[in-house]
C-alpha cells in the first residue's frame, strides 16, 4: 500500500508524504483529467448560483442542515448535468446488509398533465426515496408486511454516473433506514460512527490548545483490494465457481506458489489491459486508484488507492468491486473476491488503512520527527491500544464471515488472534511511558548499499509486520484482517466506534486530572499519568513478533486474549451487554440494530455454508461420481481384457481396487453431508454452532475424499477444470 500521494490526486486525499490532508475532494489536477462522471465540488461551483454553493458547502463539511429550497436548486442542477451526459433515470445508491450494493432506478420523464412529458428532478427526490424495505436483510427490525422504507441523500459523497452499454444513471449515494428510522444499511451507521469520534478527537485537541480552526475531525481510510483472476470459460464450467464464488473441490496442482515467481512479477498482457481498462473507469467515477501488481498466488493481483475520507473511501471500495466484476468479462476473463477461492494457495484481503485527521489537514497519528516530546500523538496511540485490547473481540466480530473463515490465520493471512504491532520505534517509546516520561526517540539511519552508483537510503526505525492484524505503518493503522469481498464500511463503523469510547475516557480523566483550572505546567504530568496507566493495562495486545507461530497462540493464551477461530465463535459477541451498550452510548446503534446485525451476519453465515453445502452434494452425486463410475469401469475393462490374454498386471488391479475404495469414501461422505444438512433450528446462532461442528467437518471429508479421486480419474474423464488450468493466466 502506498503511502505518498500529491494532495490534488484524490478526491479527499490525503498526502501522507507531510501528515497534510485537503479538505476539498477531487481537486484541480484530478476534476480537469478525471472524474469525468462525477458532480464534484468544481463542477457544482460552476452551476449553482454562489449562495446556494456555499450553502451548500456548509453542509457537506460542517453537517449543516440543508434547507428544501437549496435542495431544489442542488437537484435541477444535478439533473441538467446528468441529462448533458446521457442519464435517462437517476436512483438512490445505498449499501444494505446483504454486503451489496442497491438501487432502483426511476426516470427523469413524467407526464405534463397535458398529454406530453416533462423532464424534472424535485430537491425531494433528491433527498428522500421510498424503497421497499420488507425484502432486505432487517434482523427482525421489519416483518415482511411492514414494507416502508426510506433512502436520505449523503451529500458527503459526490453523486456519479453509472454507465452500462447505452444507458446512463444517475446514481446518488443514500443511507437506508426503515420507517421507524432504524438503519437498514452500513452507511448510517458509519456515517454516525464518524461523529462520535469526532466529538471525542475534538476534546482531545481542545485539551492541548490546538483545535483552533478545527471544525471536525475525520475518519480517514485506503483499502487495499486483493482478487483472483480466471479465464472465463473455465469458470462457467464450474458450478462451485458460478454458486459461492469459490472451489468446493480441486486437487493441489504440481506447481502452485511455492516458487514464489508470481509476486511483483510481470504482469501478462491480458491482464494489463484489463487493469487499465477498470482503472480509467474508476478514474471517470473518481476513485482514486494508485497500485497494481501481481499477489504472491499464480493468478492473483492487487489494486490499491490513495487515502480518503473514511465514508468516501467506503463508497468507492463498493465501486472497485462492481468495476473489477464488470470489465473483467470484456478480455475474457472472471474477478474472483473470495477470500479463499483455491485451497493450498494465498487467499485475499482487504487490508484497510485508517487514521484520523483534522478538517485543517493534520494527521493525527503522524509521530513526527521526535517522536517522544508528541504529547498529543501519544494520546491518540494509546487511546487506540487500548480501544483494541478492551474491544478485540468485537473488531474480531467486525470481520467474521464464512469466506473469511478459510483465510484467517493460514500462511497469508493474520491469524484470528487481534493483536496491534507498533514496530521497535513505538515500542520503545511505550517502554518508556510505561516507567515515567519517554526521554528518546529511536532513529533509523540511512542503509549503505555498497555501491558507488545506489544512493544511501533512509531507513525507518522499525520493520513491518505482516502477520499482524492490527499494525501501525508510518502514520496510521493497517487492518489487515478484513476479508476481500467484505463491504469495510462496518468494520470502519466498528474501529471508529472503540476508538470513540476510548478517547473519552482519556479526555474524562485528563480533564479531572487538570481540574477546573487546567494549565500548560500541569499538562505533561496529567498525560504521563494517564497514558502510563493505559499502558501497564493494556500492553499485552501488543505483539511485534510472528503471528502465525504456534507459540504466539499459547502466549495470547496466556495473555488472555480471545482466540475466536471462527465465525460461529465470534458473532454472538455483537449480542453481549458490552457490545450493545458501547453502540448506544455513542449513538452508533441502537440495541435493536446491534442485536438485528447480530441475527443477520449468523443467518448470512448459516445461508452460505448451506449453500456450499448443497452445491457440493449436486456436484458429486450429478459430475465427479459418474465421472469416477466410468473411469472404473474403463479400469475393470482392461483388468478383465488383461486377465483373458493371460498378461497378469497387479498394479491394473490395484488401481482398480484404489478407485473402487476412493469412489466408495465419496458416497459415504455425500451421505454424511446430507445427512448433517437435514439438521434445523431456528435460532441462527444455535444453527450456526451445529454448522461449524458438523456441516463444515462433512464438507471437509467430502472435499478430501473427492480430492483423491481426481488424482485417480483420467484427465479426459474429470468433469471440471483443474487448479492447473485455471491458475494459469496468459
Amino acid at each position: 500500500m502506498t503511502a505518498t500521494m500529491r494532495p490534488e490526486a484524490s478526491a479527499s486525499s490525503w498526502n501522507n508524504e507531510n501528515g497534510k490532508m485537503p479538505t476539498t475532494p477531487l481537486r484541480d489536477n484530478v476534476e480537469r483529467t478525471f472524474a469525468a462522471d462525477v458532480f464534484t465540488e468544481r463542477v457544482m461551483q460552476q452551476r449553482l448560483p454562489k449562495d446556494v454553493y456555499k450553502r451548500l458547502l456548509r453542509t457537506i463539511r460542517l453537517a449543516e442542515p440543508l434547507d428544501a429550497a437549496v435542495a431544489d436548486v442542488v437537484a435541477a442542477a444535478m439533473k441538467d448535468w446528468a441529462v448533458e451526459n446521457g442519464a435517462t433515470h437517476y436512483t438512490h445508491w445505498f449499501q444494505p446488509l446483504t454486503g451489496q450494493t442497491a438501487e432502483k432506478h426511476d426516470a427523469f420523464i413524467v407526464p405534463d398533465g397535458h398529454g406530453g412529458a416533462i423532464s424534472e428532478f424535485t430537491g425531494s427526490a433528491l433527498v428522500q426515496g421510498e424503497p421497499d424495505a420488507s425484502s432486505f436483510p432487517s434482523g427482525g427490525l421489519r416483518t415482511t408486511f411492514e414494507a416502508r422504507g426510506y433512502t436520505a441523500w449523503d451529500c458527503t459523497s459526490p453523486v456519479f454516473l453509472n454507465r452500462a452499454g447505452n444507458n446512463v444513471t444517475l446514481c446518488i449515494p443514500t443511507a437506508f433506514v426503515s420507517w421507524n428510522g432504524e438503519a437498514l444499511d452500513k452507511k448510517t451507521p458509519l456515517l454516525r460512527s464518524i461523529d462520535a469520534l469526532s466529538e471525542q478527537a475534538l476534546r482531545i485537541l481542545r485539551i492541548f490548545g490546538t483545535d483552533q480552526g478545527v471544525g471536525r475531525v475525520e475518519s480517514t481510510l485506503g483499502s487495499e483490494q486483493e482478487y483472483f483472476l480466471i479465464d472465463r470459460a473455465y469458470y462457467f464450467e464450474r458450478p462451485d465457481l458460478l454458486t459461492c464464488d469459490r472451489t468446493l473441490f480441486g486437487a493441489r496442482p504440481p506447481k502452485g506458489q511455492q516458487l514464489e515467481d508470481h509476486y511483483f512479477g510481470s504482469i501478462p498482457g491480458r491482464v494489463l489491459n484489463f487493469m487499465g481498462d477498470a482503472e480509467r473507469e474508476l478514474y471517470r467515477l473518481g476513485v482514486p486508484v494508485k497500485t497494481r501488481h501481481n499477489e504472491v498466488a499464480p493468478g492473483q493481483f492487487e489494486l490499491a488507492p490513495h487515502f480518503e475520507l473514511a465514508n468516501l473511501a467506503c463508497d468507492h471500495q463498493m465501486l472497485v468491486m462492481e468495476t473489477l466484476k464488470r470489465v473483467a468479462p470484456r478480455y475474457g476473463l472472471q474477478c474472483i473476491l473470495h477470500e479463499k477461492p483455491f485451497r493450498g494457495i494465498n487467499g485475499s484481503g482487504k487490508h484497510c488503512n485508517w487514521s484520523m485527521a483534522t478538517d485543517t489537514g493534520v494527521n493525527l497519528l503522524d509521530p513526527r520527527d521526535e517522536t517522544h516530546t508528541n504529547m498529543q500523538f501519544l494520546v491518540f496511540l494509546c487511546a487506540v491500544i487500548r480501544a483494541v485490547d478492551l474491544n478485540a473481540d468485537i473488531l474480531r466480530a467486525s470481520i467474521a464471515s464464512a469466506a473469511n473463515d478459510h483465510r484467517l490465520g493460514a500462511n497469508e493471512a493474520p491469524p484470528a488472534i487481534i493483536s496491534i504491532f507498533l514496530g521497535d520505534m513505538l515500542t520503545d517509546i511505550v517502554e518508556q511511558i510505561e516507567k515515567g516520561t519517554p526521554k528518546s526517540t529511536m532513529k533509523g539511519g540511512k542503509l549503505d548499499l555498497g555501491a558507488r552508483t545506489l544512493p544511501q537510503i533512509p531507513r525507518h526505525a522499525g520493520d513491518r509486520n505482516r502477520t499482524s492484524p492490527f499494525a501501525f505503518t508510518g502514520n496510521k493503522f493497517e487492518f489487515r484482517a478484513v476479508g476481500s469481498s467484505a463491504a469495510v464500511a462496518w468494520p470502519v463503523t466498528v474501529v471508529n466506534t472503540i476508538v470513540a469510547e476510548s478517547l473519552d475516557y482519556v479526555a474524562t480523566e485528563l480533564e479531572k486530572a487538570l481540574g477546573q483550572n487546567p494549565s500548560e505546567s500541569k499538562l505533561p504530568g496529567a498525560v504521563a499519568s494517564v497514558l502510563q496507566k493505559i499502558v501497564k493495562q493494556h500492553k499485552r495486545v501488543i505483539f511485534n513478533g510472528d503471528g502465525y507461530d504456534v507459540k504466539w497462540h499459547k502466549e495470547a493464551e496466556a495473555r488472555g486474549l480471545p482466540n475466536m477461530r471462527n465465525t460461529a465463535d465470534a458473532l454472538p459477541v455483537l449480542k453481549s451487554k458490552k457490545a450493545v451498550d458501547l453502540f448506544r452510548k455513542f449513538k452508533v446503534l441502537s440495541k435493536q440494530e446491534v442485536e438485528s446485525r447480530a441475527f443477520i451476519f449468523a443467518e448470512k453465515y448459516v445461508k452460505q455454508v448451506v449453500i456450499e453445502a448443497e452445491t457440493m452434494v449436486s456436484m458429486a452425486r450429478t459430475m465427479i461420481l459418474p465421472a469416477a463410475v466410468r473411469h472404473q469401469t474403463e479400469l475393470a475393462r482392461a483388468a478383465a481384457e488383461t486377465a483373458r490374454a493371460e498378461v497378469p498386471d497387479p498394479s491394473l488391479q490395484e488401481s482398480l481396487e484404489q478407485c473402487v475404495a476412493a469412489c466408495g469414501k465419496a458416497r459415504d461422505a455425500v451421505a454424511a453431508l446430507e445427512k448433517a444438512l437435514a439438521h434445523h433450528d431456528g435460532d441462527p446462532f444455535l444453527h450456526a454452532k451445529w454448522i461449524k461442528e458438523n456441516v463444515v467437518p462433512a464438507m471437509e471429508e467430502l472435499r478430501r475424499s473427492v480430492d483423491e479421486l481426481e488424482t485417480q480419474v483420467a484427465d479426459n474423464l474429470w468433469p471440471l477444470p483443474s487448479y492447473r488450468k485455471m491458475l494459469s493466466i496468459r
